[in-house]
């Protein structure tokens, strides 16, 4: 049975997703509703996706694995390439495995995309959503913090920055593994036995970056290094960046976002590559969605986001865990 706090997240919930919907309605963004069962799921190679069998029962269609969505994102970009103009979703994703005190395997996602625009206007569109939802979606509850998400402009920081600032470990000048294994070693932070750059990058950031971001107010860490560029483009004028951004706030990740590529050899070209990182680290490989490829090469310019709701009302309700914001947590059943 939920407890008081699950039903008053309920409440928040209700709230935060109508704040949302008003704010991008408003901004002339069009909501849509695309399929949580796809027959290729992203291929980011830490997340593992849920698998469903099709089995035919009708005589239509094939015996074949489907998935749930771990995100809606190719389905999303092929509708930017059909001409949908500014669109979003709240939806339901699901990756298998997570469960801690701020993960569930299925959560709600708001993801949205702006063409001809880049990452600055969807920072922009990402404060506004968030402030109009902190003042509406925590409204006479105990404990809130309506003010936290309202504190505009958000601080931006990029990546290089954030680094040095917390560790003094410049990765321009660190800017291969071994050189970077080396300094992160020189400050006591254990890096383990690789030594990529994005392996050491990442026990350094976890251990000494990621916790001391966002406490004043929400942070967008920028320009990502280019080896973790994902679905964006690299920086014009400096190929060394990625145009990516995620959202921090009192040090939990909220949201990842890009000026997202619309060169469709180039996606190939990543995609292959972390089929390769996948088989390596013994995970299924999915193959490529050719739908989706086709997709970014005839995307306008156009930058996104997706945005983790249970996050941002587990800080809007000042609660701890994320099974205080979900009517059903996963820690039932698993």
């Amino acid at each position: 049975m939920p407890n008081l706090s699950q039903w008053r997240a309920a409440r928040g919930r209700q709230a935060l997703y109508s704040a949302l919907r008003r704010f991008f309605t408003a901004e002339g963004y069009l909501e849509v509703e695309t399929p949580l069962l796809i027959p290729t799921p992203g291929m980011e190679p830490h997340i593992t996706a849920f698998e469903a069998g099709f089995i035919p029962e009708t005589g239509v269609g094939t015996a074949r694995p489907l998935y749930l969505h771990t995100s809606p994102e190719y389905a999303m970009k092929r509708l930017l390439a059909d001409g949908a103009g500014p669109l979003f979703q709240l939806c339901k994703v699901f990756r298998n495995g997570e469960v801690s005190q701020t993960h569930n395997p299925e959560f709600t996602m708001l993801e949205f995309y702006r063409p001809n625009a880049d990452y600055h206007a969807i920072m922009a569109d990402v404060e506004g959503a968030l402030a109009e939802a902190g003042r509406s979606a925590t409204e006479g509850e105990p404990g809130a913090d309506p003010a936290f998400f309202t504190r505009t402009p958000y601080e931006r920081i990029t990546v290089r920055d954030a680094v040095l600032r917390a560790t003094g470990v410049d990765i321009r000048v660190h800017s291969d593994g071994p050189s970077l294994k080396r300094a992160a070693d020189a400050i006591g932070v254990w890096t383990g036995e690789s030594v990529s750059f994005d392996d050491v990058f990442f026990h350094l950031f976890l251990e000494r970056v990621e916790r001391g971001l966002g406490h004043e107010r929400p942070t967008f860490l920028i320009e990502y290094p280019a080896s973790m560029a994902a679905l964006s483009r690299l920086k014009p004028g400096d190929s060394a960046v990625a145009e990516r951004v995620e959202l921090y706030a009192k040090g939990l990740e909220l949201a990842n976002g890009f000026s997202e590529l619309t060169d469709a050899a180039e996606q190939r070209a990543r995609l292959l590559e972390e089929q390769d990182l996948r088989r390596k680290l013994g995970r299924s490989v999915y193959p490529l969605d050719e739908r989706f490829l086709d997709a970014v090469g005839r995307m306008p310019p156009s930058a996104g986001i997706a945005v983790g709701l249970d996050r941002i009302l587990m800080l809007l309700l000042g609660v701890q865990r994320i099974a205080d914001v979900l009517l059903f947590p996963a820690h039932e059943f698993v």
